[in-house]
């Protein structure tokens, strides 16, 4: 069964149906009339429609269109260095994601000062996440600024978990950590 929205206006479809359709206003870009056994033909011009009557309907499926804006290569280097110019590559950082690759058993709890605030890292096998806010989806970006500060390293026993955490080591510098990698190595 198709159903039309044109200026806001439906269509009825040629068949009868059990239950109402819905209205649904996407922004005020984009409008759908949705009933659960059809199809549905949307007219992309504004409209608006009364939330409380949209409210009262019931079973029916709720689609939504999201907008796309058209993204340039040229544009997004630029973005990209802006990003990377502000928020910097944080080599020891990436020090420790390697180590996480290689020591698979173990997570590394990071404690450190960015603008004076204190964060703290997870790293379990090369990926980091913040616990203080949150995390990039991106994994090419660095999850601490270059102009962080570690002050200090937790080696846990992995997988991490926050209800039962395993100490193997607390407390250790970066200095520290760094000279038992090269120990060991």
């Amino acid at each position: 069964m198709l159903k039309h929205i044109h200026g806001g206006l439906l269509l009825q479809p040629s068949l009868p149906f059990s239950s109402p359709p819905t209205v649904l206003p996407i922004k005020t870009t984009t409008c759908a009339l949705v009933h659960p056994s059809s199809h549905v033909a949307i007219d992309r011009t504004p409209c608006n429609y009364d939330f409380k009557r949209m409210q009262r309907a019931k079973h029916c499926n709720i689609y939504c269109l999201a907008r796309r804006r058209v993204r340039y290569e040229d544009e997004d280097e630029n973005e990209d260095d802006e990003e990377q110019s502000s928020n910097g590559y944080n080599s020891e950082l990436s020090l420790l994601e390697s180590y996480s690759e290689s020591a698979r058993s173990e997570a590394l709890l990071v404690r450190a000062i960015v603008d004076g605030q204190e964060e703290e890292v997870l790293i379990f096998k090369g990926f980091s996440s913040c616990l203080s806010y949150r995390t990039s989806p991106d994994p090419s970006r660095s999850i601490l600024p270059e102009r962080a500060v570690i002050k200090s390293i937790d080696r846990i026993r992995g997988p991490f978990d926050p209800s039962n955490i395993e100490y193997i080591e607390k407390g250790l510098t970066l200095k520290d950590f760094q000279r038992r990698i090269e120990e060991t190595n």
